[in-house]
């Protein structure tokens, strides 16, 4: 038995846990059937971009992830309407559409519209039918220029941080920055105690 207040072990290991282990022997098969299946989908979609459709700029939810950009789920109808493609045309020309997503800022829908436009610019469209040319449709000289889109389309360009060096001078030294944190914290924590104390006095002094 053990001592004091303790659990009374009664351990079952009789599982014949050798029948339960996960192994990874299929890892280096797995890799090489992922890569042709890569390969067989490029060759079906052919000319279109192995990475899908064209997905927009967006900023990560929370204020854990917001200051990173990433690709989003479609564009929505203003930034379409912006950059002068109809809404039912888009999916049809490899353009994620998004009808619920909202733009919150002015810089966000710029960076898509313009993102819209240099896609627009580069944009080879082929005929339904071979040598059968609609309004719309690229040259025949464009046509046989054309290169399937390997990797991202259109990849994200993700700024890194950039800091200033400065050399300390007297005056920079002189700032006590810690105790100014502190002073300013103070006042905004009293601030509503002091216009009311200053309102109060106001009303003295006019009595």
């Amino acid at each position: 038995m053990v001592k004091h207040n303790n659990v009374i072990p009664g351990e079952h290991f009789r599982k014949h846990w050798q029948n339960y282990v996960k192994t990874w022997f299929n890892q280096p098969a797995r890799k090489t059937r992922r890569r042709v299946a890569r390969q067989e989908k490029a060759v079906k979609i052919f000319p279109r971009p192995t990475a899908g459709p064209l997905r927009p700029i967006v900023r990560g939810q929370t204020l854990k992830y917001n200051m990173k950009v990433r690709a989003g789920r479609g564009f929505t109808l203003e930034e379409l309407k912006a950059a002068g493609i109809p809404r039912k045309l888009a999916p049809t020309i490899g353009i994620s559409v998004d009808h619920r997503r909202k733009n919150r800022s002015l810089e966000g829908f710029q960076v898509n519209v313009l993102r819209l436009k240099t896609y627009k610019q580069k944009l080879v469209v082929f005929p339904r039918r071979a040598g059968k040319f609609k309004s719309g449709d690229s040259a025949a000289e464009e046509l046989a220029n054309a290169t399937q889109v390997q990797g991202p389309l259109l990849p994200i360009q993700r700024e890194k941080p950039t800091a200033e060096l400065v050399k300390l001078t007297a005056d920079l030294t002189a700032v006590k920055a810690y105790d100014k944190l502190r002073v300013e914290r103070v006042n905004v924590r009293h601030v509503g105690a002091r216009a009311k104390k200053a309102a109060e006095a106001e009303k003295e002094e006019k009595k």
